[in-house]
Order: structure tokens, then sequence, then C-alpha cells
């Protein structure tokens, strides 16, 4: 039986450079979730086809393994489920070379806002643009 949704599709990649470093010369976790935030966040708008939306929720972060200095890594996201007024998605940050996990998140969850800035539904059942 096919998926629902589109299968995890990986769409911005990043160059590991010094500033993104921890004390110990690994990838800086703030630093990546930082990126997973906003990856997340256009990967969101682009599902619904408007903006809008605000972080509600992300469910536990599984650091699987590290990257050093000069790996090339790429963001992963996949659509989970479609609420009235919220969109889950989760995330996968993986080596580009060796596809090995760095992280994994299988709950981010964006609440769609009106102009007040409350939840407001959304309308969309299913991905407008992959």
């Amino acid at each position: 039986m096919p998926d629902k949704y589109p299968p995890m599709r990986f769409f911005s990649r990043k160059l590991i450079k010094p500033t993104d470093l921890n004390a110990h010369g690994t990838l800086f976790g703030g630093s990546v979730l930082s990126w997973v935030d906003e990856e997340a966040a256009i990967y969101v708008i682009c599902q619904l086809g408007k903006g809008n939306i605000a972080t509600k929720f992300m469910s536990e972060i599984d650091f699987v393994s590290s990257a050093k200095l000069g790996d090339i890594i790429e963001i992963g996201m996949q659509t989970v489920s479609f609420g009235k007024t919220s969109i889950t998605v989760k995330c996968e940050v993986r080596h580009k070379f060796t596809l090995e996990p760095i992280i994994r998140i299988d709950k981010i969850v964006f609440v769609h806002l009106d102009e007040n800035g409350r939840p407001a539904p959304h309308g969309i059942t299913k991905p407008v643009n992959e």
C-alpha cells in the first residue's frame, strides 16, 4: 500500500564551517537545530502554499552521530499529517556522501496563524507543492 504522503525529501545542504563547531570540534547541536527549524518552516510554507506559521512543538531529538569540519550534510523533510490548523512533519539530517544519519526528529508541528496571531484553519489536506 503506497504512503499517503511523499517520502523523505532532501532539499538543503550545509558545509560544516569552523563557526558551526562545538568545544569538541564537532557539529554544535544548536546550529543544526536552527537549520532544521528554518528548513522545516520553509517546507511547511511550501506544503500549505501560504505563510504565517509558527513552530508549535518539536518532539525528542535523536542525536545519532555528528559531523566535523568540512563535512557536507543535508536536511530532509517529510509530511506526516495535516490537522485543521496544523501540519506535522518529520526530519532527518544526514551526511551527504555516507548517508549516515546525524539527527532524527519524528514530529515537528507548525500552526497556521490568522492576522491576530491565533491558530486558524489552513484548509489544506494534502501537500500543495513537493
